[in-house]
């Protein structure tokens, strides 16, 4: 059973209106500001994420494999990997679309800073931090980047009923343009699926 708050939370999402707006760019109406900063400031949090070890290391050494490109350190890369799913499924998504965002987004360099401050790994604006009450977050942290990138993410991908491409159109700031979510499905299915997704708009 869902908490009250997070009952809340869900709620007032499903009641914010479809017109899409950007995380990345702050450009916001008031009402989606309001609702994603609720969400925010309701599940930023930590926890482990694999129930099953045999499981874990199979996707380890598989995700790991994968990953050498970007990180060749190989105990780095375990670290990141088990970053990346803890956040994932904390928020309801897939490990490996949260690596298909990553890649897109910053090639895995977690001082990536964009020509609109957006930082990190899942290029996160820092002006969220104020607004949840967490100014001391560092965003070049990988945990508290996953975090808030994750988080903003499922809220797109609630607030949009589950369309994929319109959620990261949305995260993005690109809503109606299909340009972001193509290049995301892109990453995925050549360097990380492992099953299927629904890319239907």
């Amino acid at each position: 059973m869902l908490r009250p708050l997070l009952y809340l939370c869900i709620t007032t999402l499903l009641s914010v209106a479809a017109a899409a707006s950007a995380q990345s760019d702050g450009a916001t109406d008031g009402e989606a500001r309001e609702a994603l900063r609720q969400f925010l400031e309701a599940n930023i949090a930590a926890s482990e994420s694999f129930d099953d070890r045999f499981d874990a290391e199979v996707w380890l050494v598989d995700m790991g494999a994968r990953l050498t490109r970007y990180v060749p350190d190989a105990d780095k890369r375990l670290q990141l990997l088990r970053q990346v799913h803890a956040a994932a499924s904390r928020s309801d998504l897939a490990p490996e679309l949260v690596l298909a965002v990553i890649e897109v987004e910053s090639h895995f360099d977690r001082f990536a800073v964009s020509r609109v401050g957006a930082q990190g790994l899942m290029q996160v604006m820092p002006f969220w931090k104020d607004e949840i009450g967490r100014p001391g977050d560092n965003l070049t942290n990988n945990l508290t980047n996953l975090d808030y990138g994750c988080r903003i993410l499922q809220f797109y991908l609630q607030r949009e009923n589950g369309v994929l491409p319109r959620a990261l159109a949305a995260y993005n700031g690109s809503s109606g343009s299909a340009t972001y979510s193509d290049k995301v499905k892109t990453a995925w299915r050549e360097h990380w699926r492992t099953g299927n997704l629904d890319w239907s708009d």
